[in-house]
Order: structure tokens, then C-alpha cells, then sequence
């Protein structure tokens, strides 16, 4: 008996509802709205295949293209080729066709599943097909079958019509199951700072695949071609864009542009095995066009929730400017079938068509039969005897993607400015690439002023980044002018520290600070503050990044993970363009009269005590920053205690961890960070101490002390800003 198929193929649950998730009308979320389709709008505007003029022109762009593709899948450079140490464990004989189950490692202990269709007889060499799976779910008596399983009928087809058809499992539904899902399910959203995501890993196994064909006797390697549906339609576009063994290629419903994945929520239909790591900030069709100028059929129904028609066309339409400008039209067509999101008959027929025309060079108008499924699923199982003890599969996410290696601490000031330079390119060029290239004016407006029990607060708001204008509140003694501050603290509010802020000023300051009616007071605190800023000339500044207070952004904890997850579709995280409007917060400091010149200090707790670290090290002047509960890594796969994993920044671990950042910071600015683990700070110790520079960095007890106590603690050096 046939075990039931539950063909999940993930996108079409999401579809069943709508895109995007509908969300509460407030304004943090029309902002967040407005920006992500501002955005969207300007990658497709500009980051597409539209400006290639000539063909001398591609041929020049579309390799570097390549290789950029490749390290935003984490392939650059390319892994090591080890042996594949294939091994075949069954298969069976059907009509006119043989069937071999085998495996194969991609990498040592990265196991790849697959059945390889053959013609009963092979006379020469043969065309071949990679062919690649969507998110079918087979599962009999407990045991995963793969997903190859759900695919048989495409193999069968092409062996009895005289190619050899390689289909693999993917990780994530092979025989051995890994995880798509990091970010779409699982939290894992270190995955963006380790630049991993599972698209690469589909990709090499594809490379793999390719080479083990190369030693078929049976295989043609001349003529390859790829297919695929669904994620399996996404991995041909990631073969096609890097291998050029391949000849031919229809993948089916696996693509779209950026205004309906962003614009549209098509995002929130799909796991990361969809998606590139999007450093260089590109629309879809310049991965589409990498094909060019080979032979490409673009494969989709009309009525796709997840890959709509209009955003497949307009790929279409583009990609097909770029092939007849290198004189190759012919060589791409576009098939639509009526139908959902679906393995549909009418599709899969034009596909055959376009192998049997560009890799046989038959006759396209002969009557081709479709594809039918004939084979038992448990008859294609490749692991019958239990699966491999050495097998990676399971945490190949926590290995796939290098690490860099922490270097010696520098010892000289030559060693540390090439060090703490080459960091420095990496952080503007591969982890905040996403930052607006140009720098306008903040252009600071002061909104309001009020003055309670002898304490002054202003408001001011500035531009951070279309839609954001961001307000700051400054805070001081009454009577003071800006220019008698002996300095001003800046401090980076998350949302706890926007809920302490506004129980201590709401009741003196509500309607400066508009926030909710009901927010509950705390006298004690501004007592303290208020002591604290009669006995020193400080001025205190507060801010709230974007999705913070003000600007919050409001849904269900899916819908918060899927504005998560577009953010890496631009080539962006969210506390990497946190660190962006705290940069912008300290220009407006500076911006704002009388505080051109005043000592500058930041306070900040939790993740934003590193996007504040971050921040320091591109803007001048901060002369000191106080850092508390800062998380010591952001590598989610070493870290004994969630607390201690940072804020995703878009491949930082490929450079460097928070520890070197802290070093950097420690060089420009005094760091004092409140830890009560010593040892996880060596790093930033020994840097300074090696270049005599002790007294810039030091780590205290985490103490919740009272504003005034720690004011006092510090003395009237630290109040006068000669620390």
C-alpha cells in the first residue's frame, strides 16, 4: 500500500492565506510598511540587468556577478572538492528503465540522497538532467522516504525518453533531515551574522551532483540540463547562475521579484532555502539573467500565490532585453499553464519540449505524453540499514559557512591599523552594505521645550532614513545653555529602556514625550535623575532606534519574524540599520547648537550596547562608551546562555565577533563595559594593554546603581570629560 504523500511543499501552506499578514493600522507599522516598499523599489529601480547596454558589456559584468552570487550563498570561495564517495544500495528495473539508489557526500559526512533513471539500454552517451526537488514531505512508518520520492515520475519520464535523470533529496526533506527553517520557524537569526543560508548549501550540492555525472559513463556532460518546482525551481536558478556545465535549463516556479517578495509578503510564503544573502542588494533578475546566454525556459502558472505571474513576467520581459541585446532570444521562453501552485501537468510538457529542442535538438511540435507516477516510494529509499553515524546533515548550518579565525591581538600600531583596517572595509562593505550611500543633512528640528522642577527637556527630530525622522529628548538642568554642558551622554533605548524612560518623565513631561495615557510613574527615578543632573552640568540625550517607542511596530510574533526575514532581502538586518540611526543620532548631537564641541559619551544595555559599539567606530568624537549586559557573541551556536548572543549583523562572523569590535572601539573611544564575565573580554584587554593603552578599556560588575550613586562613582574628572 502507497504511504500517504504530504506534498507540504512549504510555500503553498503560507499561501493559503494572504500576503502579507495582516497587521494592526498603527503608525510604527505604516512606517515600516513605507519603508520596505521605498526600498524594494529602489533595488529594483537600479540593482537589476536594465543598464547592460551591449554585449561586450555583459560579458564583462556577468562573471564578477557570479562570484558575487556566490559568497551571498556562502560560496566564495568555493569548498573544498573533496572525494564523493559514492555509494550505491539498491534499485529496481521498471518498463523500459533502471533505476539506482545511491548516495553521495558533498562534503565529508554531508550525505546527499538520490536515484539515478537510466534507460534500460544505453547505447552512447546521454543527455542528462539534474533534476531537483520542491518541499514534498514522504514519510512512511516514521522513516523520511525523501523527497526524490515525490518527484519519480520526472525520472521516469526522461529515462524512457532517453536521457539520464539525477534526482537528489534536499537537506531539509531528504532521507536525513536538516532544516530549511532557521529564520522562517526556528529563531535561528544568527544565521544571517554566520552568512549562511540553506540555498548555498542546495547549491553545492547541485555542483556535487554535476560532478558525480561527469563520471558516468552513460552521461553526456556536454549536455547538461537542470529542472526543478518550487524550491527545487529556486535551486536550478542557483546552478544555472554559477555553473556553466549546465546547458539547458526550466526552472519551474521558483522565482519572482523583489516588489512581490517585499512589497507583496510572498516572503513570508517561503523557508531561507529560497533566498540568497543579499549583501549586493540585487533584484531577482539579475540572478536570472546569469543564464544568459544558454538555453532558459521560465516555468509557471498563472495563478501562483508565491510566485505571482506579474513579478515572473516582468522578470521575463527584462531577462529577454538582456538575451536579445547578446543576440540570443531565441534561447529563452517563458511557459505559463492556468493553475495554482501546483505540479501540473501543462508545465511539466513544456519543459520536456525545451530539453527535447535544446539538448537533443528534436522537433518541438512532436506529441510528447506526460509524466505519470508509477513507482512505490519505498522502493527508491537509498538508507535501508539505518543512517550514517558520521552524518552532517542535521548541523551542517553550524559549519557550512566559515567562521573567521579570531587573529593574535596586535602588538605594535603598525599590526593594529592594518588589522583594524581591513575590519573596517569588511563592516562597510559586506556587513552594512545595506546603508544609504549618501549622506544627507539630519537636519535637526526642535520641536518643543518644557521645563519641570528645575529640569529641562527638549525635543528634537532628525532625519535618519526616509520614512524615519527619529525624535531625541535632551535633558538638563534648567537655566544651563547647551554650550555649559561639560558633556552630553547619548543612551540607545531598546524597549526597556523606553519603558523606564517614560516612567520617569511621563508625569512631568507627558505630553513632550506623547506617550499612552495610563503609563504608570516613577517618582523615585526622576528624583534620582534629577539629583544626579542638579549636582553635575550633564546634559543626558535619550533615542529610540527605528521599531523602538515611537515607531514601534505591532502583530503576531509570525508577522514580526517576517519583517525579521525582509530586512536580509535587502541586503539589510534590522540592528544593522539600528546602528545606522544611532550613527545618525550622534551627527545630530553635533548638529544641534552649542553641542558642536561638548564631550560626547553613549550609554546603552542589552543588544543596543553593541549596535552603539558599532556605531562609535564610524563617527568621530565619542569620547567614552558606557556598555551594560552586552551579549558576548554573535554566534548563536557557542553561546551557553541566550542572553549572551548578540544582534544579527549581516555576515560579521565571517570577519569578526563582538570581542574584536569591542577592541576597535576601545582604540578610538574608553569602553567600560559592565560583565561579570571577565574572561570573555581578553581579547579588547590585551589589544589595549599591548599598545599602551590600559586606561581606555575596563570592565566593572554589572551594578543597577542609582543614576547619582554612579555618577558620584565616576568623580568630577569623568563629570568634566577628562577620562
Amino acid at each position: 500500500m502507497r504511504p500517504s504523500l504530504l506534498l507540504c511543499l512549504l510555500s503553498s501552506l503560507a499561501a493559503a492565506a494572504p500576503f502579507p499578514e495582516k497587521t494592526p493600522d498603527t503608525p510604527g507599522n505604516k512606517l515600516i510598511d513605507r519603508y520596505f516598499a521605498g526600498q524594494a523599489r529602489e533595488i529594483g529601480a537600479n540593482n537589476g540587468v536594465g543598464h547592460i547596454a551591449t554585449a561586450e558589456e555583459w560579458k564583462a559584468q556577468a562573471p564578477e556577478y557570479r562570484r558575487q552570487l556566490a559568497e551571498m550563498l556562502g560560496l566564495d570561495p568555493m569548498p573544498e572538492k573533496t572525494p564523493l564517495n559514492v555509494v550505491k544500495t539498491g534499485g529496481l528495473k521498471g518498463e523500459g528503465f533502471i533505476v539506482e539508489n545511491l548516495h553521495f557526500q558533498s562534503m565529508p559526512g554531508l550525505y546527499v540522497t538520490a536515484n539515478l533513471y537510466l534507460p534500460e539500454k544505453v547505447a552512447q552517451p546521454l543527455p542528462t538532467i539534474l533534476y531537483v526537488c520542491g518541499h514534498a514531505n514522504v514519510v512512511k512508518e516514521g522513516v523520511s522516504l525523501g523527497n526524490k520520492t515525490a518527484y519519480e515520475h520526472h525520472g521516469v519520464w526522461f529515462a524512457r525518453h532517453g536521457y539520464a535523470c539525477l534526482i537528489i533529496d534536499t537537506v531539509q526533506l531528504g532521507e536525513i533531515r536538516g532544516e530549511h527553517h532557521g529564520t522562517y520557524s526556528k529563531g535561528r537569526w544568527w544565521w544571517f551574522s554566520r552568512g549562511y543560508t540553506p540555498a548555498g548549501l542546495e547549491a553545492w550540492s547541485c555542483i556535487r551532483a554535476l560532478d558525480y555525472l561527469e563520471t558516468r559513463k552513460e552521461v553526456d556532460k556536454t549536455r547538461f540540463g537542470v529542472t526543478g518546482r518550487s524550491g527545487g525551481g529556486a535551486y536550478s536558478w542557483w546552478i544555472t547562475a554559477l555553473d556553466e556545465r549546465i546547458k539547458a535549463s526550466a526552472p519551474t516556479a521558483g522565482v519572482t521579484d523583489m516588489q512581490n517578495q517585499v512589497i507583496g509578503g510572498c516572503v513570508e510564503g517561503h523557508c531561507d532555502c529560497m533566498f540568497y544573502l543579499n549583501t549586493y542588494r540585487w533584484d531577482f533578475e539579475r540572478m536570472v539573467a546569469l543564464a544568459a546566454p544558454r538555453p532558459l525556459l521560465i516555468v509557471n502558472t498563472d495563478k501562483d500565490a508565491i510566485f505571482p505571474i506579474d513579478g515572473v513576467f516582468r522578470i521575463y520581459q527584462n531577462v529577454r532585453k538582456l538575451y536579445a541585446t547578446l543576440g540570443a532570444e531565441k534561447h529563452i521562453g517563458l511557459q505559463v499553464a492556468e493553475g495554482p501552485h501546483k505540479d501540473l501537468q501543462p508545465l511539466n510538457m513544456g519543459a520536456f519540449h525545451w530539453f527535447e529542442r535544446h539538448l537533443k535538438g528534436a522537433d518541438t511540435m512532436a506529441v510528447i505524453d506526460g509524466a505519470k507516477k508509477t513507482l512505490e516510494p519505498a522502493t527508491l529509499r537509498v538508507f535501508t540499514e539505518g543512517l550514517p553515524k558520521d552524518e552532517r546533515n542535521t548541523k551542517i548550518d553550524e559549519t557550512f559557512v566559515p567562521m573567521a579565525k579570531t587573529p593574535a591581538p596586535a602588538t605594535n600600531e603598525g599590526d593594529w591599523k592594518k588589522q583594524n583596517d581591513e575590519w573596517m572595509t569588511a563592516l562597510k562593505d559586506k556587513v552594512f552594505a545595506g546603508w544609504p550611500k549618501d549622506i544627507a543633512s539630519v537636519n535637526p528640528q526642535k520641536e518643543n521645550s518644557a521645563e519641570r522642577d528645575g529640569i529641562r527637556m527638549t525635543a528634537y527630530d532628525f532625519e535618519s532614513q526616509s520614512p524615519y525622522r527619529l525624535r531625541m529628548y535632551v535633558v538638563h538642568r534648567d537655566g544651563l545653555r547647551a554650550q555649559d554642558l561639560e558633556l552630553v551622554a547619548l543612551n540607545v533605548l531598546d524597549e526597556q529602556g523606553w519603558t523606564e524612560f517614560c516612567t520617569t518623565f511621563h508625569s512631568r513631561f507627558g505630553k513632550l514625550i506623547e506617550v499612552f495615557p495610563g503609563t504608570p510613574d516613577d517618582d523615585k527615578a526622576f528624583e534620582s535623575e534629577k539629583k544626579m543632573l542638579q549636582h553635575f552640568k550633564w546634559g543626558m540625550a535619550y533615542i529610540c532606534p527605528r521599531g523602538v517607542g515611537p515607531t514601534e511596530w505591532t502583530g503576531s510574533p509570525k508577522a514580526q519574524t517576517q519583517r525579521l526575514r525582509r530586512f536580509y532581502l535587502l541586503g539589510q538586518t534590522l540592528d544593522g540599520m539600528r546602528v545606522w540611526d544611532i550613527r545618525r543620532a550622534l551627527q545630530t548631537i553635533r548638529a544641534i547648537p552649542g553641542f558642536e564641541e561638548t564631550p560626547l559619551w553613549m550609554q546603552a544595555h542589552r543588544d543596543m550596547a553593541v549596535d552603539s559599539m558599532y556605531a562609535s567606530l564610524f563617527e568621530d568624537g565619542v569620547k567614552r562608551l558606557d556598555l551594560h549586559d552586552m551579549p558576548l557573541t554573535h554566534n548563536g551556536t557557542v553561546a551557553g546562555d541566550a542572553k549572551d548572543v548578540g544582534p544579527a549583523m549581516l555576515n560579521v562572523l565571517k570577519y569578526l565577533d563582538i570581542p574584536q569590535a569591542a577592541a576597535m572601539a576601545a582604540v578610538r573611544s574608553r569602553v567600560v563595559i559592565y560583565s561579570d564575565k571577565k574572561d570573555a573580554w581578553d581579547y579588547p584587554a590585551t589589544v589595549v594593554k599591548n599598545l599602551g593603552k590600559e586606561k581606555q578599556f575596563q570592565i566593572r560588575e554589572p551594578v543597577k546603581a542609582e543614576p547619582e550613586a554612579e555618577a558620584k562613582a565616576e568623580g568630577k574628572d569623568g563629570a568634566a570629560g577628562k577620562k
